[in-house]
């Protein structure tokens, strides 16, 4: 009798956050001009008020323009990946019906701040993007998504020089602060880097097609320092005050 296996009954849904400017939908264009004579994708974009980024990989010719949907969510991204996803459920849920059967559905955040992460209700997997051109300094900044997303990409690495950042050393720091958890820094022009994401998204929609993926909520509150230099953990994602001293902390709204 040959041997079954457990298929999901749907794609992969992968999400992609970050804040603004980091080269989140050239990001999605590369993955999509890399991998769609392999798999059957399509992508779905947040934007405040407009459908810019998907009118941009629409123009771009990543994929059929019928395969790329935007989400219009009128608020703060973060509301429609993480508070309430039903918008953007609707739209995933109605370019499958679509285009069944698909391999891979890419969701865009609208760019955010460094606690933007999407509900596990939408994705399966996540990757959170920061660029170099942010500052060398933002991964030590912490946050969710840099902590706790399934990879962290260092975007734009070819520009390290060009604003005095070590890029090594943010990929470094960014390896600190994920304890273990994988790191890509990624430039359009290091087709190695290129080949490394490429890998890992092949790789984690295996995992997900075997069933052996359980999808993580990263946030909303990840291991922090704040000016006496200790670190901070709160599972229960409240927040506190810190005394002079470094006493004993006391609830109150200082994060």
């Amino acid at each position: 009798m040959p041997e079954t296996t457990k298929t999901p009954a749907r794609a992969m849904r992968l999400g992609v956050a970050g804040p603004v400017g980091t080269g989140k939908s050239s990001l999605i264009a590369l993955l999509c001009r890399a991998l769609s004579d392999r798999l059957r994708m399509a992508v779905i974009t947040n934007d405040i008020y407009t459908d810019e980024d998907a009118r941009l990989l629409k123009s771009a010719g990543v994929l059929d323009p019928e395969r790329i949907r935007a989400v219009e969510t009128g608020a703060c991204p973060h509301t429609a990946i993480r508070d309430d996803v039903t918008a953007n459920l609707l739209a995933v849920e109605d370019v499958e019906a679509d285009f069944d059967p698909l391999d891979l559905v890419v969701i865009e955040s609208g760019g955010d701040n460094l606690t933007a992460t999407f509900s596990p209700a939408l994705v399966d997997a996540q990757l959170f993007v920061l660029d170099v051109a942010g500052g060398g300094d933002v991964v030590r900044k912490g946050g969710p998504g840099i902590a706790r997303a399934d990879l962290l990409i260092v975007n734009k690495t070819d520009l390290g020089p060009h604003v005095d950042v070590d890029v090594e050393r943010m990929v470094r720091e960014g390896s600190a602060a994920r304890e273990g958890r994988p790191v890509i820094g990624l430039s359009r022009a290091d087709e190695a880097s290129i080949d490394e994401l490429v890998a890992w998204v092949l790789g984690m929609l295996d995992t997900h097609r075997r069933g052996d993926h359980t999808p993580v909520d990263p946030g909303p509150m990840a291991p922090h320092s704040h000016a006496d230099g200790e670190q901070h953990v709160h599972a229960d994602g409240t927040t506190h005050s810190h005394t002079p001293d470094h006493g004993s902390a006391a609830a109150g709204s200082g994060a």
